[in-house]
């Protein structure tokens, strides 16, 4: 089982009334919807991430290391 962390929000008038409702609505906990809800964002910051490093990579800002140079690194070769 996973460990869970206990963490102190605040959130806006509107967003927390509609949380609210979509927990009573769906019969579930609101820590539940707000896991749910964060891990699609991350789905989706990790799409913007991405973006971002291919843009760096284009721009030449980054540079590729080659995985056998990383497998070396680690001794892994």
């Amino acid at each position: 089982m996973e460990k869970h962390n206990r963490i102190n929000i605040t959130l806006p008038g509107s967003v927390s009334e509609e949380l609210d409702q979509v927990a009573e609505e769906l019969n579930d906990k609101k820590s539940r919807i707000i896991t749910k809800a964060l891990e699609l964002y991350f789905d989706e910051l990790d799409l913007e991430i991405a973006e971002k490093r291919l843009q760096n990579l284009k721009n030449g800002k980054e540079e590729l290391i080659p995985a056998e140079d990383v497998w070396a690194e680690l001794g892994l070769d």
